[in-house]
């Protein structure tokens, strides 16, 4: 992959050789990936931005997966993230998938499914992120036809706010 085209990837797990040789193997594949070894880590390094996708353990001591979820799908429009767990149960999976997670996988983990659930997840992001901006531009389009230049950086100004 080219640099500008990396998929950059968040993953967090608490443990450390699991989280070590999966971050690993998909360097490898030419995906950039930064690592946490727990929630709260992971949401300070989201915060820093730039990630499309997270890779996140369902069960860590502290902040757990599922309040990772929540907290970046709130804080980060078009993140997707993908939920890898040992102690895979329909109700956490049906949480997860309430929450805005893009897929629930198990582990022991398939590499080749995740590499893909990867790619699908980048392109469910990049089209969530068009459409957005799709919208937008249509939206601007239509308050120019209608709005002085001082009024229409006020409209403007106030989508920008609606969309933090």
């Amino acid at each position: 992959m080219e640099a500008e085209n990396t998929i950059k990837i968040l993953m967090v797990d608490d443990e450390e050789k699991f989280l070590q040789a999966v971050s690993e193997r998909l360097s490898i594949k030419g995906f950039d990936v930064k690592t946490a070894t727990n929630g709260d880590d992971a949401i300070a390094a989201a915060k820093k931005g730039g990630y499309d996708v997270a890779i996140v353990d369902l069960q860590m001591p502290g902040t757990d997966g599922t309040q990772v979820l929540k907290i970046l799908k709130e804080n980060h429009r078009y993140i997707e993230i993908i939920m890898l767990t040992g102690h895979a149960t329909v109700e956490a999976a049906v949480e997860c998938t309430r929450l805005g997670a893009f897929k629930f996988l198990e582990k022991p983990y398939d590499f080749d499914r995740l590499v893909e659930a990867l790619k699908d997840a980048y392109q469910a992001r990049i089209e969530k992120k068009f459409e957005s901006n799709r919208k937008r531009m249509e939206m601007i389009q239509r308050l120019s036809m209608h709005q002085s230049p001082l009024g229409l950086l006020r409209e403007m100004a106030q989508l920008d706010d609606a969309r933090k």
